[in-house]
């Protein structure tokens, strides 16, 4: 009894949990007249998908999104592969220069957004990909500097001591023994930075225009004079999510393998 009280009990919370995305889905598979009734069979349609890639270029604030969250990864990885390795083996600029980084997450973003957007408007990188790029991977950089930082304290040094022994240098262990080594806690590195600028908003509203919105921009301008296209709303929602929801199922792998393999060699 105990043991079957503890599965419905289970089976509650998961009913909890899936409710909502579940009650998205079936919005954005209904006409607009009827997103709002609780019929639970209704009439399905896929309208609400096409008319946001007819009528709304959804399909140019996807490419837009996935231009500048994969360009702002790969831009900040880099930087924040050294600066994480140097913090972890040579503890460079001791625990305060670890602060420092850290205390930058503690900004709240309205804080800096508008001398960030003074700053790209006096190098002519407002409305475009690029600014928005540029600040993002600035915007994640000490994020992932922790994370990487965390990955690097986890590999054994004796593997760089061994590289060295035979005639390496320091540079030379970590491109070619640290970085191999480490590249599932850099994958999983890079899928968290890729979703924290897909999600975020408030950079995007203000250093983007008309033509270089990223989807949270495009979904905010469903909400027109005539209210909310809560249907269209629901069906922009599907769309945004169906990446993380593959991110989310490539990092849990990897961070899995981050945490096992620089023990396992």
């Amino acid at each position: 009894m105990r043991r079957f009280a503890l599965h419905i009990g289970l089976i509650f919370v998961s009913v909890l949990i899936l409710l909502p995305p579940l009650w998205v889905l079936r919005t954005s598979l209904v006409p607009e007249s009827m997103s709002y009734s609780t019929d639970l069979l209704p009439d399905l349609t896929a309208q609400n998908y096409i008319d946001l890639f007819t009528q709304k270029r959804f399909g140019t604030f996807y490419l837009d999104s996935l231009v500048v969250s994969a360009g702002s990864v790969l831009l900040a990885l880099p930087f924040a592969a050294m600066t994480g390795y140097a913090f972890a083996r040579f503890k460079t600029g001791g625990r305060l220069a670890r602060f420092v980084v850290l205390a930058t997450q503690m900004l709240p973003p309205v804080a800096i957004v508008l001398p960030a957007f003074m700053l790209f408007r006096s190098v002519g990188l407002t409305n475009s990909l690029l600014g928005l790029t540029i600040a993002y991977a600035a915007l994640n950089l000490p994020f992932l500097i922790w994370i990487l930082m965390g990955f690097f304290e986890g590999i054994p040094v004796d593997l760089e001591w061994a590289a060295m022994t035979d005639g390496a240098t320091a540079w030379s262990a970590f491109w070619r023994i640290v970085m191999p080594v480490s590249l599932p806690g850099i994958a999983a590195a890079g899928v968290l930075g890729f979703i924290l600028a897909w999600n975020e908003f408030l950079f995007a509203l203000v250093l983007t225009g008309p033509g270089t919105a990223t989807i949270p921009v495009g979904l905010a301008s469903l909400q027109t004079s005539n209210g909310v296209q809560i249907a269209k709303v629901a069906a922009g929602v599907i769309l945004a999510i169906l990446p993380l929801v593959i991110a989310s199922r490539f990092i849990q792998r990897f961070i899995v393998q981050g945490l096992t393999f620089g023990g396992v060699k």
